[in-house]
């Protein structure tokens, strides 16, 4: 990350004052990009979950990183899940990173949602998977048992 922010310094230098052909209009924005870029991974790296893992095979592309997502909770614990991501100008890569992690972890608080529709769902339909309601008072219901099973399956085959 730092080899970026250098050499966008070095351009600016090299560059001098900015001229006013189209080419140097279209290199001057992918500077500013990368110049945003380098300020997203700063903040990335500072907000990370502790669950993911960043690393970016190229300094010089920002945008492409590989994300690795080891869930310590829930029923993806013990998996391993990893991306090759590549970020477009429209989107903020910390979104992103934390989108994917939201995906294999426990984040839902339906104490506290930000979803009000669906905290009410689940609210609903908890008595469904409560095994005491449903009918099963030492086990998990067998829906809730047999997902349980097939993330398990899945984690032994593919996410390790």
């Amino acid at each position: 990350m730092l080899t970026l922010a250098s050499k966008l310094k070095r351009d600016d230098g090299v560059r001098g004052p900015r001229a006013s052909n189209p080419a140097s209009d279209s290199t001057r924005r992918v500077s500013v990009r990368d110049k945003l870029l380098v300020k997203e991974v700063a903040e990335l790296e500072a907000n990370l979950p502790c669950t993911c893992k960043v690393n970016f095979p190229d300094p010089n592309k920002l945008h492409y990183f590989q994300l690795t997502v080891t869930p310590d909770e829930g029923y993806y614990q013990g998996g391993k899940f990893q991306f090759e991501t590549e970020v477009p100008d429209a989107y903020n890569m910390v979104d992103v990173v934390w989108g994917l992690n939201s995906l294999f972890t426990d984040l839902l608080n339906f104490d506290d949602p930000l979803n009000i529709e669906a905290a009410e769902h689940h609210l609903r339909d908890r008595d469904f998977r409560n095994p005491l309601v449903f009918g099963f008072p030492d086990a998990a219901s067998p829906v809730e048992e047999d997902f349980r099973n097939k993330v398990e399956d899945y984690i032994k085959r593919y996410a390790r």
